[in-house]
């Protein structure tokens, strides 16, 4: 009996954000269109976006522009306010391409990727351990593979018992070339060699899989930093990407993890792994929010094909659910 009881409880359907903002925290919306939106219910809207993972500074300016729609008569009903809500959030989402100061890397459209100029081009997978790196770059290299381009992936995380052989698992699933390093070596030399194994082996893409902690002394974003300056010196504007792989699940964390990287590397994106639209949902409005740094892809399960490239319009469309 108890086992069926846990086994209906874990297929209810979770709540999503929308969901969330009506039964808590504005129960009857028809209050705002009559007499405005009273303190409690900013107050609880507040809660629930924070619980979301949205962070300080993108739940308070949502709340601000809420306040306003609110006074200026926007909002007569539940879609009016999930519109309002739709809005302003797709506003933080997208106010990183408003910010890109360079010409040469403007924001690119959902599933694209900055290249090289000369047809080989690199992208650095970097992010701590059990955030979903190697899942992400093979996945990444799938993705690539099936849209006609030879791939070449490079385990530069040596430090790590398993992580070079994880990877070859990994090349030789999705059907992609493998360069490795020996145990305890040095990354760099890593990412060396497989640029130079691509250019022999006529490979359009490098994926470098990274360590996200050494055994060592040594500084975890000292040596990629170091790939990073090996990588330029070998290929015209390399690594082309610098895409930081987080835990979606894990919340405000991802925002420390993004500052961390980002202090260290240019990055030209976030990739969500284990992402789920109905918990900590806002992780990425807070990134945006405080970091100008875009969301490129969504990891949706375990499968090659589930990585996903972000789209804002249907990010939305899932957050702001009617269930």
């Amino acid at each position: 009996m108890s086992s069926n009881r846990l086994d209906l409880k874990s297929e209810r359907p979770k709540r999503s954000l929308w969901r969330k903002i009506v039964d808590f925290a504005l129960t009857d919306v028809n209050t705002i269109v009559e007499g405005g939106i009273d303190q409690d219910a900013v107050e609880r809207l507040e809660q629930v976006l924070l619980e979301a993972d949205f962070g300080v500074d993108a739940s308070m300016e949502l709340i601000d522009g809420f306040e306003r729609a609110a006074e200026r008569g926007r909002i007569k009903g539940e879609d009016d306010l999930r519109a309002v809500l739709g809005d302003q959030i797709k506003a933080i989402l997208e106010r990183p391409a408003a910010d890109e100061e360079a010409p040469e890397s403007p924001m690119l459209p959902a599933g694209d990727l900055h290249r090289g100029p000369d047809g080989l081009s690199v992208a650095l997978i970097v992010g701590v351990n059990g955030t979903g790196k190697t899942t992400t770059a093979a996945k990444l290299a799938y993705r690539l593979q099936e849209a006609g381009e030879r791939v070449l992936l490079a385990a530069a995380d040596t430090f790590r018992a398993g992580a070079q052989e994880q990877l070859r698992i990994w090349a030789d699933r999705v059907g992609a070339d493998f360069v490795g390093g020996s145990p305890g070596g040095d990354p760099a030399a890593v990412a060396f060699d497989a640029v130079e194994a691509a250019r022999s082996r006529g490979a359009q893409w490098v994926l470098i899989d990274t360590a996200g902690r050494l055994h060592t002394q040594s500084d975890l974003m000292g040596e990629l930093q170091k790939i990073d300056r090996v990588l330029a010196r070998k290929i015209d504007g390399a690594p082309h990407e610098r895409l930081l792989v987080v835990d979606a699940t894990s919340g405000q964390n991802v925002v420390n993890q993004a500052h961390q990287f980002g202090s260290a590397l240019d990055l030209t994106g976030l990739v969500f792994a284990k992402f789920d639209s109905t918990a900590r949902a806002g992780t990425a409005v807070a990134v945006a929010r405080e970091l100008s740094i875009p969301v490129r892809f969504l990891g949706m399960g375990e499968g090659l094909d589930d990585l996903v490239p972000f789209d804002a319009d249907v990010y939305l469309e899932k957050l702001l659910a009617g269930r």
